[in-house]
C-alpha cells in the first residue's frame, strides 16, 4: 500500500484520480481548497478507511508523509482561472514550489499535472513535446499558461538541482462526468446549453478545433506515468488526437441529446488557440497508452451525468 498525496483531489480529474488509487488499496490523502473542487465528487469516499480528505490551499506549505505526490491543484478553465489571475498564478508557482519541497523533504515521487496550454497558439500541428510553444506572456491567458510553464521550469530546476524524481504529463481537453457544469468549456458548455434548450454558443465560426479525450483513459495515462522508470521525466502528451471541430463537437451534442438549440455564432476570445491537437507517440512508446473512448461514448456518459446534476444546480 502506497501513502499517495493528490494535490486538487475533489476536482473533476482528481476525484477520477483519487477513485482509481483507493480501487487499488492505495492510502490517499486528498487535498483541496474547494474553490473549483466540491466535496461532492468525493462523497463517496469519504467513509472509505484508506481516504482522507484535508481542506488545505497548496500556496501555504504542507507537512505530510507520503510516497507519492500528484499535483493537480489549479483552476483549469478560463471561467475560473481569470476569476483571480493572481491567485491562479500563485497556486501554480508557490503550489509547485510547496510540493517539490515536501516531494524532496520526504523522498516522494512527484508527477506534474501540466497542459497543453504552454503550447500556447501552436505554429506547429500536431503539438510534439519538443515544441517550445508560442504563448502570450500578457494576456488575459497568462496567468494559466505561464503559471504552468513556470511549474514546468521549477520541476525541472528541481530535478536537475536535487536529483528530485518527478514526472510532468501534459493534459489536452480531458471531458467527462464530474466536469464544472459552470466552468465555461466548450463540452461542459454545450451539454448544459442543449439540456436547457438554449441556444448553443459557438465562438469564432466554429472551424477551431480540440481534441478530446474522455477522463478515464487521461487517468490511466496518470497512473502509467507515475510508474515509469526512474529517470524518465517526461514532459509526455495525454490527450486523443482525433480532431473535432467546434461545429462538429456541437452537432454531436445535439444529436445525443436530442435537443432543438440553435447554434450562435460570437466574437473568438483573446488568445484562443485555433489548433489542439497531440502528438502522442512518446505516451504510446513510453508508456503503451492510446485513449480507447470515443467522442460519442464519451458525450452519451457525460451527457448522462449532466442530466443528473442539472436539476439540482
Amino acid at each position: 500500500m502506497k501513502k499517495i498525496l493528490v494535490t486538487g483531489g475533489s476536482g473533476f480529474l482528481g476525484s477520477h484520480l483519487c477513485d482509481r488509487l483507493i480501487s487499488r488499496g492505495d492510502d490517499v490523502l486528498c487535498v483541496d481548497n474547494f474553490f473549483t473542487g466540491s466535496k461532492q465528487n468525493v462523497k463517496h469516499l469519504l467513509t472509505h478507511p484508506n481516504f482522507e480528505l484535508m481542506r488545505h490551499d497548496v500556496t501555504f506549505p504542507l507537512y505530510v508523509e507520503v510516497n507519492q505526490i500528484f499535483n493537480l491543484a489549479c483552476p483549469a478553465s478560463p471561467v475560473h482561472y481569470q476569476h483571480d489571475p493572481v491567485q491562479t498564478t500563485k497556486t501554480s508557482v508557490h503550489g509547485a514550489i510547496n510540493m517539490l519541497g515536501l516531494a524532496k523533504r520526504v523522498g516522494a515521487r512527484i508527477l506534474q499535472a501540466s497542459t497543453s496550454e504552454v503550447y500556447g497558439d501552436p505554429e506547429v500541428h500536431p503539438q510534439p513535446e519538443s515544441y517550445w510553444g508560442k504563448v502570450n506572456p500578457i494576456g488575459i491567458r497568462s496567468c494559466y499558461d505561464e503559471g504552468k510553464r513556470c511549474a514546468e521550469t521549477l520541476f525541472f530546476d528541481y530535478h536537475r538541482q536535487h536529483n528530485l524524481d518527478i514526472k510532468v504529463v501534459r493534459i489536452f481537453n480531458t471531458y467527462g462526468p464530474r466536469m464544472h457544469p459552470n466552468d465555461g468549456r466548450v463540452v461542459s458548455n454545450f451539454i448544459v446549453q442543449a439540456l436547457q434548450g438554449r441556444d448553443i454558443t459557438i465562438y469564432g465560426d466554429g472551424s477551431q478545433t480540440r481534441s478530446f479525450c474522455y477522463v478515464d483513459d487521461l487517468i490511466e495515462a496518470f497512473l502509467k506515468m507515475m510508474e515509469t522508470e526512474h529517470g524518465f521525466t517526461g514532459p509526455v502528451n495525454i490527450g486523443n488526437p482525433c480532431e473535432f471541430s467546434m461545429l462538429q463537437l456541437a452537432e454531436l451534442v445535439l444529436k445525443h441529446t436530442q435537443s432543438k438549440s440553435k447554434l450562435i455564432f460570437n466574437p473568438l476570445p483573446s488568445d484562443d488557440p485555433k489548433q489542439r491537437k497531440p502528438d502522442i507517440s512518446l505516451a504510446q512508446q513510453k508508456l503503451d497508452w492510446i485513449p480507447k473512448v470515443s467522442l460519442e461514448d464519451g458525450l452519451k456518459e457525460t451527457i448522462s451525468y449532466f442530466k443528473k446534476i442539472l436539476p439540482t444546480i
